[in-house]
């Protein structure tokens, strides 16, 4: 492939135009204790702190990284790309303790990354010339450097670890598949070919202990939680409780394994470090088991309510019983003062804990605790923070839920019919239930806890790109990713504020370029990835999914002055969309000409084709005509976007993108999601994740060393400026929404006014904090 040059120039450094700051990273709990410090790290002095410490606590390999390196020479590769090793030699003659250090430098990182993407795309064939490679690796540290895009956390964890510093280790039960050969190998390392999918759809079968059954998944999810990758996995395989088994007993039911992999998940820290291990649980509709697993959070959750108010009243009211025994009045030495019908107010405290159903097995142990001469009891009490210990007790709280519907179950809640769940052992009918009383169950669990979330199966299964090969059946922790189960996707995002241009709208021959380059930095990830099981390897390889996608949506349009919830807003998404999509489809179809398609292509070719069309015709605005759909899209409204140049680029990448895979195939069948990017977001300063709004007007600002002050969400005065307020009239708009703190020069409340009213000048004193 051909590499233009956008953001760089042959010869000069991509960090040219960047200045670097020295900066000290310090995260802290909220009762001041300090979490992570890590001083004098170098990072772009654009950078906010927050995008600093993220990028120093969560993407800096902590380890292991030797302060002597060499290259290692490779035939047919430049030696400017030569990977690195451990200068053992040099490395004898230092202390051992000086010998291997952390990571210090954001330039570290993006050399690693982009160097390790050109090392493999190189070995792959997908650059036609030198030149296109030192373009590639360029341009991608320039991206990277300047926060217009990033991959997902599985990326900087792992990527370029074995390339730029030799980091290697035992292998962990990884597979590949070889891209010269085609054939399945087991990993020999854990590093060397580097574990960057974040998403990853695993399959389960009603086995226990057998490999691809439920034991067997929670060692594959172990093994991709502790590189920092989430999965997902549709349980409804699994007979419900009840059902018969082959040694003559009954099932447990689903649920019980639920909790099994949900404890499992709760012990592993995502990529060895501080992130929470991710997983989606998805449950079909028609399962037996279906009521109490959409009520399994809100259970859970009325148990930690009970769990902290059960807590708080026992505290108070066995302290009470204790206090009521030795604030006896009568003779100290009476045991009257022990007993509730002699001391009144032994009683009173007594009858008051029963009242709340203290058991009594707890009110007569502290009445002996304080005979034997306690004055003072310790009882743990709990709160509802998410990370405490009362949610620790509980199950459910390490998944996000989801339940799968049909089309045919939503037509039974509109006609208000019934539904039968079926047993998976036999498929007869386990209980017959009114569709609708199903559907107010998800709905008030949702509106409890935020769980269950729905998945449209019909509706995702009519835009699968290979319906050939199996059906769509769960999708990653997000649901950003939905393709066959054993399959995985690498993620990345672009930020979208960072290719506004001058006049307010979108730079699209900057975000095409962008989305094209992604786009390649993901199929070369899939090249040089290992897999946690055979199946997911050889999947992956046949099907190439990539998941690009953007984030800070909400920022752009706020820029814009334009309001989120509006139909130019929704033109301006749906257009923004649309190019991405095309674009990525048209050079994954551009690869497919050089590579040629993936393998499951041909078994796909008609159905995908006819995928594309349809994405087409939504670009052009159609609002019939669309092919093997139930339900049609909402296609995009060009005359609701303000800037003419948006659906016009949508058209045009839609046409690229079916008439290259008309003629080529594409390389991937999948190349765009749309992700939360929580984290990422952060370390682009993203101001909006995803396609979320903004929250707040008002943020809080993280200052180097800790602490906070409060700033203008600082896309307002652009937004303001744009909808032409005046320079002055911005300033007092962030004025009153960040707030004065103090009533000095208030044109309302003054504290005169206060004193009038009865306050004295210590209470003013107090109000001004």
């Amino acid at each position: 492939m051909r590499i233009t040059r956008k953001c760089t120039q042959e010869g000069v450094s991509p960090y040219a135009d960047i200045d670097f700051r020295k900066s000290s990273c310090v995260i802290k709990n909220p009762d001041g204790s300090v979490v992570f410090e890590m001083k004098d790290i170098d990072v772009p002095a654009t950078w906010s702190q927050v995008a600093s410490d993220v990028l120093a606590q969560k993407y800096f390999r902590k380890a292991g990284v030797p302060v002597a390196l060499k290259p290692v020479k490779e035939k047919d590769v430049p030696s400017w790309l030569w990977r690195q090793a451990p200068d053992v030699a040099k490395l004898d003659k230092m202390p051992t303790e000086k010998r291997y250090i952390s990571e210090t430098s954001a330039t570290q990182v993006f050399d690693r990354l982009a160097g390790t993407w050109t090392y493999w795309g190189w070995k792959g064939g997908y650059f036609d010339a030198e030149d296109d490679a030192q373009a590639f690796f360029d341009e991608m540290r320039y991206q990277l450097s300047h926060q217009m895009g990033a991959p997902n956390s599985p990326q900087w964890f792992n990527t370029g670890l074995h390339w730029a510093y030799g980091i290697d280790g035992p292998a962990q039960g990884h597979s590949y598949v070889d891209f010269k050969t085609g054939e399945l190998t087991k990993s020999a390392s854990a590093y060397e070919h580097p574990q960057p999918h974040a998403c990853f759809i695993q399959s389960v079968s009603d086995d226990l202990v057998n490999e691809g059954g439920i034991m067997d998944l929670w060692t594959r999810e172990a093994r991709l939680f502790k590189f920092g990758s989430g999965t997902g996995s549709n349980f409804s395989n699994v007979r419900g409780g009840g059902e018969s088994l082959s040694g003559g007993g009954r099932s447990s039911g689903l649920m019980s394994f639920l909790k099994i992999g949900d404890r499992a998940a709760g012990a592993i820290k995502s990529g060895g470090t501080t992130r929470r291990a991710a997983k989606m649980v998805v449950v079909n509709i028609d399962h037996p088991d279906i009521e109490e697993y959409i009520d399994w959070k809100v259970v859970e959750e009325q148990k930690v309510a009970a769990l902290v108010a059960g807590s708080k009243l026992a505290e108070k009211h066995l302290t009470a019983v204790l206090a009521a025994c030795n604030n006896w009045d009568g003779a100290a030495d009476s045991e009257d003062r022990f007993a509730p019908r002699q001391n009144p107010q032994l009683k009173e405290a007594v009858l008051s804990a029963r009242a709340v159903m203290i058991p009594d097995s707890y009110i007569n142990k502290i009445i002996e605790f304080a005979r034997q001469g306690f004055t003072e009891i310790s009882f743990k009490t709990y709160d509802t923070d998410w990370d405490s210990e009362a949610y620790l007790t509980v199950s459910g709280q390490n998944s996000n839920n989801s339940v799968r519907v049909s089309n045919e179950f939503l037509q039974a809640v509109l006609d208000n019919g019934n539904w039968d769940l079926i047993r998976r052992t036999d498929g007869k009918v386990s209980k017959t239930i009114a569709a609708r009383e199903l559907w107010d169950k998800v709905g008030e669990a949702a509106w409890a806890c935020a769980d269950p979330g729905i998945q449209y199966d019909s509706t995702i299964n009519e835009w699968h790109t290979c319906p050939n090969s199996g059906r769509i059946n769960a999708s990653n922790p997000c649901s950003e990713y939905m393709f066959l189960d054993d399959t995985a996707c690498n993620l990345a995002s672009l930020n979208l504020m960072n290719f506004r241009s001058d006049d307010g709208g979108v730079d699209i021959e900057a975000y095409e370029h962008a989305v094209r380059l992604w786009t390649v930095v993901l199929e070369i990830s899939v090249l040089m990835a290992q897999f946690p099981s055979d199946r997911i390897a050889e999947l992956s390889y046949r099907y190439r999914t990539l998941g690009l996608g953007y984030a800070n949506i909400g920022g752009l349009l706020m820029s814009m002055g334009i309001s989120y919830d509006s139909d130019e807003g929704r033109a301006i998404g749906a257009s923004l969309t649309a190019i991405m999509c095309g674009i990525s489809y048209a050079t994954s179809a551009e690869m497919a000409g050089e590579q040629g398609p993936f393998p499951g292509y041909g078994d796909n070719a008609n159905e995908m084709l006819r995928v594309m069309r349809n994405h087409r015709r939504a670009a052009y605005g159609e609002q019939d005509g669309y092919e093997g759909l139930a339900i049609n899209p909402v296609p995009l409204v060009a005359a609701d976007s303000p800037y003419a140049d948006l659906p016009v680029a949508a058209r045009a990448a839609w046409d690229k993108a079916l008439e290259l895979g008309e003629k080529h195939g594409y390389r991937n069948a999948q190349t765009t999601v749309i992700a939360p990017t929580g984290t990422i977001g952060l370390v682009m300063d993203c101001d909006t994740t995803g396609i979320e709004p903004d929250f707040a007007l008002v943020k809080f600002k993280k200052l180097a060393g800790g602490g906070y002050f409060k700033i203008i969400n600082r896309t307002v005065p652009v937004a303001l400026a744009t909808l032409g307020y005046t320079e002055n009239q911005i300033r007092d708009i962030e004025k009153y929404a960040v707030g004065h703190g103090t009533l000095v020069g208030s044109p309302s409340i003054t504290h005169d006014d206060l004193k009038a009213k009865g306050f004295d000048d210590d209470a003013i004193a107090k109000v001004e904090g």
